[in-house]
């Protein structure tokens, strides 16, 4: 376990907490106070990754024999082991993000994350997203497999549900059946550790190799770099900034290792003038609620806003301008999400974005910035959006005022790819033409399209996208939430031509391993034996 407060904590490595390799060390900040915490976490140098790449591969082999079954227990235990240490990882999480307690600790993200872990155990259990196809005719049969080892790197802002040893990316790597090496965000590590104790603790119980499980709390650039593009690795799971993203994705690229990365997004909303005529104020308040939720910082936080240019309209503006000024200011997650923001709208003011509110209301002692409005025409959104349509992550978005419905299209067509797009309409048919032109040009350009409803909730449903086009993403046909589709970004198609039927995998014997696992039978699915 992890050593008192006033040593360097251990590192997760093979089944053991131990020394990291390297000297170097950092503390985590508590960002209400803007002071270091207590505890000290090494930054681990490539030996560290050495020996965890092995325990993986090694690990790796051994996950393929066990059955499904396996992983899946684990899972579960472990999801009842988060929740017997709930209180301990709501407090360490909250001193070290200054997310509320509750209810988004305690009552929101505690229990999604407990919640899509158990998902993946059943999904694990049932094999239906292995894709089976058996083809009786030629004697070729092929399903979905583990991939291998898989690097998790962990967001900021999400300490349990995208965790690197707790998050979705993480449970989607162990239900496909590959073991998981996680990178600890360094906003967070204590969390982070907590996490990856009770991970351990269940895969001993559950008898899981030894390497099923590995945590390390930072790396530096170069080691990062090269672990993603490492031989050993199948995949990676991202979630972070743009910047730092591409970085890893060129090396990965590089080396022909899948890098899945969530990066950035302003997650448009298309509100006509119909709806703001039949209910402005409720959309005022829905919006300015979703926008200013956890100081903005929600990847699906709404940082765009396209209007036309009408009296609603600017009524509007003025309504939403009036609630940022007047609602408490949040603390943000770092110094370094307050100064990018700080630079982000400094970047959009001098593009020609105009701000709207001032700073009047007093600011909290921790890290913040001011709840923050701006607006740009739609000419100049046009001539200067590439810059106009940067992330700015935290609490301030941005208003593009379009002359009319052909011009607010135009606008959309400039947008780069997002997780998120909404149109706000009438609640009858009127004008269907305008929600219909606008949604058809968002439909390309955002992974889940949304009518009347503000993007910020990520439903864990098997029908949820969390994904999108560049540069929400790194690929617009994946998603990383989504039971049982997000597994299939740790697996690799594998198939069998002319194998003997005794050397076949479980699931694609012709008896099904599992009455529930649906296969494609000669272009039937079923779940039947074959000739049934």
């Amino acid at each position: 376990m992890g050593h008192s407060n006033m040593t360097t904590h251990r590192i997760l490595i093979r089944g053991q907490w131990r020394e990291s390799r390297s000297q170097a060390t950092f503390q985590a900040e508590n960002p209400r106070t803007r002071q270091p915490l207590p505890d000290t976490y090494p930054v681990s140098a490539w030996p560290d990754c050495e020996e965890a790449l092995d325990a993986a591969t090694q690990a790796a082999t051994q996950i393929r024999r066990l059955p499904a079954e396996r992983a899946a227990s684990f899972l579960e235990r472990y999801a009842g082991r988060i929740e017997d240490r709930r209180n301990e990882l709501v407090e360490i999480a909250h001193n070290e993000t200054a997310l509320p307690v509750s209810p988004r600790l305690t009552d929101v993200e505690l229990p999604r994350t407990t919640d899509q872990i158990r998902q993946a155990a059943a999904a694990a259990r049932d094999g239906s997203w292995r894709r089976v196809i058996i083809d009786t005719g030629s004697g070729i049969r092929s399903c979905l497999e583990p991939l291998g080892p898989v690097c998790v790197f962990g967001p900021n802002n999400f300490p349990f549900a995208f965790g690197s040893v707790s998050g979705g990316d993480f449970a989607a790597a162990i239900a496909a059946g590959n073991p998981v090496i996680g990178k600890a965000h360094s906003s967070h590590p204590g969390t982070t550790r907590v996490f990856a104790e009770a991970a351990h603790a269940a895969a001993v119980e559950t008898g899981m190799p030894e390497g099923t499980v590995q945590m390390m709390y930072r790396l530096d650039h170069a080691d990062g770099l090269r672990l993603v593009s490492d031989r050993r690795v199948g995949a990676t799971g991202y979630t972070g900034s743009r910047k730092s993203g591409l970085k890893l994705k060129e090396a990965a690229d590089a080396a022909g290792k899948p890098i899945y990365l969530e990066l950035s997004s302003i997650n448009p909303v298309v509100i006509l003038p119909d709806a703001l005529e039949e209910r402005s104020d409720a959309i005022a308040d829905e919006f300015t609620t979703s926008c200013l939720l956890g100081a903005g910082q929600f990847c699906t936080n709404p940082g765009l806003v396209i209007l036309l240019d009408t009296p609603a309209s600017e009524a509007f503006i003025s309504a939403v301008a009036h609630r940022f000024q007047q609602a408490p200011i949040g603390t943000l997650l770092s110094k370094g999400v307050a100064e990018n923001l700080q630079r982000g709208v400094a970047l959009l003011k001098k593009a020609g974005a105009q701000q709207i509110t001032d700073k009047t209301a007093e600011q909290p002692s921790g890290y913040s910035y001011p709840n923050t409005v701006l607006r740009v025409s739609g000419d100049q959104f046009i001539k200067e959006s590439e810059v106009l349509q940067s992330e700015v992550f935290g609490n301030a978005m941005l208003f593009v005022v379009a002359r009319d419905v052909q011009q607010a299209c135009t606008v959309v067509e400039e947008l780069e790819g997002n997780l998120t797009g909404c149109v706000y309409s009438h609640s009858t048919a009127r004008n269907d033409w305008a929600c219909e032109r606008l949604a058809s040009g968002l439909r390309r350009r955002v992974g889940r399209l949304l009518n009347d409803k503000m993007p910020t909730g990520v439903a864990v449903s098997p029908a949820m996208n969390h994904g999108g086009p560049y540069p929400a993403t790194g690929h617009p046909g994946f998603t990383s939430v989504g039971i049982p589709t997000s597994l299939t970004r740790f697996s690799m198609l594998c198939c069998y031509d002319n194998v003997r039927p005794h050397r076949l995998p479980t699931w694609l014997q012709d008896e099904n391993p599992n009455p529930g696992t649906w296969r494609q039978i000669d272009g039937r699915w079923t779940q039947a034996n074959v000739g049934e």
